[in-house]
């Protein structure tokens, strides 16, 4: 890197936390621009909490495709989409198909990413004594029928091709990994590597390692432009703080380098930048139940689940929370909590956990920044300078581990030529 080099990561999510981390730990002069007052105030504020290398299936298939066309007539159903007409979606839906044939490369390239991401973020925590209430019990796959169960040994071979060892299980051991839960369950597949952890504590934690490491931590920062000229990247800002009576204007200043973490805001920043970038929103909920006494704590169970016909995925963050997330929502950039996505979760809860309360619980939604490919924009713009890692979609947590090291690497690369 060159003396005085100076590169600006535009997101603190986890995306952009990691990546400022490892260019900061590599020597980088780092500066990151975030719109809200926090770091990981957006989509990594409550997801499901997995880190899972066994999740890391594409959707871009023709059964996801049959079952999405079913689901979009029920709305408690795990897919929902306006059928109002956007170009925005419609051109996404269009290059999703378009990838199909892609599937089993692109399923490949996601669980190697994941398996690296875990020893990355593994690493980060222990460096820096991150507590974000991490659980290595396991992830366990379960299935209600079948067909459904033979569908995911396919699936399993794939992930396996790529280096992830998961293995089946009968419900006799099922009941042994989770003895809390109930209902209706033919078998599973368990991956004793995967883990979960509160995504919002680390980014969180890790956000304050980066600022003890000399990064500048712009926070309720708008950036409204940048402009690449002459090998260098205009930078135009603006501090967003109601408790600032006089906030200055728009302020410039011009950086050596940018990587572009920005979320479902991505996409403005690299038309501003000379590339396309089709990120879309595909809206996520979550509810955190509050287990507020040992009953409670002592029915919620301690493995991580994944129920792939209910698309829902449980984490245990610490003794007194239990969340679970999922659905996917095609509703421009609304973060609008409707409860009839909120009412299927809960009813879940109760199928499969009838010991556990819920009367205590926070509702969340976020947008998962997705590209139609399902795999993340990790490297180059078209301009120099100009770098990206995001649109990660529902496995920013699970990846971003390992596409900040590569991107940062590419940009260190880059600043020493």
């Amino acid at each position: 890197m060159k003396d005085n080099a100076k590169v600006a990561v535009i997101g603190a999510g986890i995306t952009g936390i990691t990546t400022a981390y490892q260019l900061a730990r590599k020597g980088a002069d780092v500066t990151v621009f975030e719109a809200n007052p926090y770091p990981a105030m957006e989509t990594s504020y409550a997801n499901g909490g997995q880190l899972s290398a066994s999740n890391a299936e594409v959707w871009n298939s023709i059964p996801t495709m049959i079952k999405g066309v079913q689901w979009m007539f029920s709305s408690g159903a795990p897919l929902l989409m306006n059928p109002k007409p956007s170009w925005h979606k419609y051109s996404w839906l269009a290059e999703f198909v378009g990838a199909i044939p892609n599937y089993e490369a692109n399923t490949l390239q996601t669980v190697k990413w994941a398996i690296d991401a875990r020893k990355q973020l593994l690493e980060m925590a222990g460096a820096e004594s991150i507590d974000f209430d991490h659980e290595e019990t396991g992830i366990l796959h379960f299935y209600e029928t079948k067909k459904q169960f033979e569908v995911a040994e396919k699936v399993t071979a794939l992930l396996k091709k790529g280096g992830l060892e998961r293995r089946p299980v009968t419900v006799e051991e099922i009941s042994k990994i989770e003895p809390t839960l109930k209902g209706d369950v033919y078998g599973g597949f368990f991956t004793e590597s995967d883990f979960t952890g509160d995504i919002h504590k680390f980014t969180s934690a890790l956000a304050t390692a980066c600022i003890k490491r000399g990064v500048d931590m712009r926070l309720s920062t708008v950036v409204e432009k940048l402009r690449s000229d002459h090998g260098k990247i205009e930078l135009f800002s603006r501090i967003d703080d109601k408790n600032v009576s006089s906030s200055p204007g728009q302020h410039k200043e011009v950086f050596d380098q940018v990587v572009v973490c920005a979320g479902v805001h991505s996409r403005k920043f690299a038309a501003m930048l000379g590339d396309r970038l089709n990120v879309y929103p595909v809206k996520g909920y979550s509810i955190t139940v509050n287990l507020e006494d040992e009953a409670n704590q002592a029915a919620a169970p301690m493995t991580s689940l994944l129920d792939d016909n209910a698309k829902l995925v449980t984490s245990r963050l610490g003794k007194r929370r239990f969340r679970v997330a999922g659905t996917a929502e095609f509703n421009g950039y609304s973060k609008d909590i409707v409860w009839k996505r909120i009412d299927p979760m809960l009813k879940w809860c109760h199928r499969h956990f009838p010991d556990m309360s819920t009367e205590s619980f926070v509702s969340w939604a976020g947008l998962r920044p997705m590209m139609p490919n399902m795999l993340p924009r990790v490297g180059k713009g078209n301009r120099p300078g100009v770098f990206y890692n995001t649109g990660h979609g529902h496995l920013g947590w699970t990846l971003s581990g390992a596409t900040s090291d590569i991107v940062s690497e590419l940009v260190i690369t880059e600043g020493a030529a």
